[in-house]
């Protein structure tokens, strides 16, 4: 496959007109804003063993992150980032304006005791500190991954791709889970709670990121010879 590909770097790599980029930026905001709303503040057990719901969807934002990485250098992936961290903020923005408004009385009907407006502010009315921990720990979580991804490949020559991937995002994920749990929850969960969640989504996720090696290595083969380059952008 490196046979059939043209090695561009830099400013070459900025200037290249790609055809999936777009895609993959959309799926990463996508992933991101889902993750954050729906999954961020819900503890699931499973047979006795605690874990953050959102681990199951979440890591796979710093997939396609090691994908865009890889695929198409530091630059672009570091706009992904931007747009995922952008996309999330406004998702909870615009969560928390119409959580705020007003409810019509009609709709705001009796739900088995819970009034319609009490139940969608549960679902919809994030706290704004759990938000900015989201938000925070996301933007340098996704930065860390993203520069230990391109630095390891120009220093490695793009060899080893497995050894990128989840070192990458055993270093990401280390960032995510030190800042975002301890900014969202510290005087709210017990401390021994937070320690537990924090340890166990970090061990699943780095885990999910090496069971999707094998997915990760087709797409970023397939993705490589359709852009017909392969990009050596390593962070300045």
């Amino acid at each position: 496959m490196a046979k059939e590909l043209r090695d561009i770097s830099g400013a070459a790599a900025s200037a290249h007109t790609f055809k999936h980029f777009d895609l993959l930026l959309a799926a990463t905001c996508v992933i991101v804003v889902c993750s954050n709303i729906i999954g961020a503040g819900k503890v699931a057990d499973v047979a006795g063993f605690s874990f953050g719901a959102g681990v199951l969807f979440f890591p796979l934002s710093y997939v396609l992150g090691d994908v865009l990485t890889e695929v198409y250098g530091y630059r672009k992936a570091r706009r992904a980032i931007w747009a995922a961290v952008a996309s999330a903020a406004f998702a909870a923005g615009m969560a928390a304006f119409i959580t705020a408004m007003p409810p019509d009385g009609s709709w705001n009907s009796d739900l088995g005791g819970l009034s319609r407006q009490d139940a969608f502010a549960a679902n919809f009315g994030q706290a704004p500190r759990i938000v900015a921990a989201s938000l925070i720990a996301l933007f340098a979580g996704e930065i860390a991954n993203a520069r230990v991804m391109a630095a390891m490949k120009v220093k490695s020559g793009g060899s080893k791709l497995w050894q990128r991937t989840i070192g990458s995002t055993a270093v990401g994920q280390a960032v995510d889970s030190l800042l975002f749990y301890p900014l969202a929850f510290y005087g709210i969960w017990d401390n021994k709670l937070i320690l537990t969640v924090l340890v166990t989504n970090y061990a699943l996720k780095v885990l999910w990121e090496a069971v999707l090696t094998p997915v990760t290595y087709r797409v970023v083969g397939a993705l490589k010879k359709a852009e017909g380059v392969d990009v050596y952008d390593a962070p300045s």
